[in-house]
């Protein structure tokens, strides 16, 4: 409330500091005025003639000639200024005065409320992730009832497809994916998406319909990254993890470095232990200590060895396979910003001898660190 207070002073004060002149009377004006003068100038004559430095005659005829200058003077000030134009002033600085405040009052109570509680940002987020979801489902009536009309429009079950995905419809989203494959023709990104959908509405077991999609896909274009990695997830899921690992090896010998779904597919080469994307290398003795070992423990005594690499490498970093081990060893734990700044520090450190530089950058490249 003090706060309020302060504002409510510093707006009437500014408010009468503009209207203050408007409320004044016009005396001060009329200190300057000629009837002023002329006055002055009559009062000069009476203290001439008392003083003997002027002649009644010569003094009469001044008095005179100065007291029509008054009369015309003061009848021109008269009609130039009302009598009334005091009071209408002031009565527009007290309405000015009161009426402002008040009609900021009237606009801000409907406007805003100081006691609204803050709107924090992760309510506003979500606020605006639910408008982006509403715009979609907007959009999805939208083409919906074009589509109602318009049942072979491709380009239309193009648009809605990957929509109805987005927003989890993932059976609507197959049933749009094969209108688009019907009215637009068969393309390997179309059944590579039909499959994908297929896989979602399954929780993302790769079933043999999905499976199916894939294939075609990629027999239409057998570099199709998404037909390849699902491919490879169903081998994965049917057990075989070295199938797997030879999918996606080859998948990411083919990806251009700055590929976005590269991490991806490192992880899930990880995963299935392909690659030769390991953990660094452990004694005999710490491999049978670690069955013993809960997965909490486990990992707990891997990262320890990481972290003693690393400091090793900091120490004595012309050990190429040192490092290509550790970056390996961040990209096993899913932490691709330590693996890129550790190729980072291990070009700097080799960065003197040309043959370690060539073999460290070639390591880096089977790892999907290339560049």
């Amino acid at each position: 409330m003090t706060l309020w207070f302060v504002f409510a002073l510093m707006t009437v004060a500014a408010i009468f500091a503009v209207l203050w002149p408007l409320g004044r009377g016009a005396r001060d004006q009329d200190q300057g005025s000629e009837v002023a003068v002329y006055k002055d100038q009559l009062a000069e004559i009476e203290r001439d003639l008392a003083a003997g430095l002027i002649a009644l005659p010569e003094a009469e005829a001044a008095r005179v000639e100065i007291s029509r200058r008054l009369l015309a003077a003061a009848g021109s000030e008269s009609a130039l200024a009302p009598a009334t134009s005091l009071k209408w002033r002031r009565a527009a600085a007290v309405l000015a005065l009161v009426g402002l405040p008040l009609a900021a009052i009237a606009i801000y109570v409907p406007l805003g409320s100081p006691t609204l509680r803050d709107f924090p940002l992760a309510e506003r987020e979500r606020g605006a992730g639910s408008g982006m979801a509403q715009s979609l489902e907007n959009l999805v009536v939208q083409v919906q009832q074009h589509l109602e009309k318009n049942p072979t429009d491709g380009r239309g079950w193009n648009v809605l497809a990957p929509v109805l995905e987005r927003l989890g419809r993932f059976d609507e989203a197959v049933r749009a994916y094969r209108n688009s494959i019907a009215y637009n023709g068969e393309s390997a990104e179309r059944r590579s998406d039909l499959g994908e959908a297929i896989a979602a509405a399954a929780s993302g077991v790769v079933t043999a319909e999905a499976k199916t999609e894939f294939e075609r896909a990629h027999a239409l274009n057998a570099d199709d990254p998404k037909a390849n990695y699902f491919l490879g997830l169903a081998a994965e899921q049917d057990g075989r993890r070295d199938d797997a690992a030879n999918i996606w090896r080859a998948l990411l010998a083919k990806a251009p470095a700055d590929a976005p779904w590269r991490p991806l597919v490192q992880t899930s080469l990880a995963r299935v232990g392909g690659g030769g994307v390991t953990m660094p290398a452990l004694s005999d003795e710490t491999i049978a200590a670690s069955k013993e070992m809960k997965d909490g423990d486990r990992n707990a005594m891997i990262r320890g060895m990481v972290e003693r690499l690393a400091t090793r490498l900091k120490q004595n970093g012309d050990d190429v396979e040192g490092w290509l081990r550790l970056v390996r060893a961040y990209l096993v734990m899913g932490d691709r910003d330590k693996a890129m700044g550790a190729s980072s520090d291990a070009r700097q450190a080799v960065a003197n001898n040309a043959e370690r530089l060539r073999q460290l950058n070639e390591g880096l490249k089977t790892l999907g660190l290339d560049g």
